[in-house]
């Protein structure tokens, strides 16, 4: 069968490891989260996962209950306003500290 579209036939194995791939990115973030609070382009920096990966992986572990927003400040890359998420459940019961 002729691909008029020109998109890339994928095969069975190759789909098998681009999901295994994300599931080695999500234990990456989860991991260099647990290490210290920090922002998502701190983390995307430091793993050199896109932060829209990073984003979106947050967002589901926020509804999971297994990620927390530790603290507001001032991102140490960006210098603006962000968010320090931390996955150390040590640190959950700490409250929120509001700059």
């Amino acid at each position: 069968m002729k691909n008029s579209l020109n998109t890339p036939v994928i095969s069975l194995r190759e789909t098998h490891y681009k999901g295994k791939h994300f599931v080695t990115q999500m234990e990456t973030v989860f991991a260099a989260f647990q290490r210290r609070p920090a922002t998502m382009l701190m983390i995307s920096i430091e793993t050199g996962i896109l932060r829209a990966n990073i984003c979106r992986y947050v967002s589901e572990w926020q509804r999971q209950g297994k990620i927390k927003l530790q603290k507001q400040g001032f991102c140490k890359v960006s210098k603006h306003r962000a968010g320090y998420y931390t996955t150390d459940t040590n640190l959950f019961t700490q409250t929120l500290m509001l700059f």
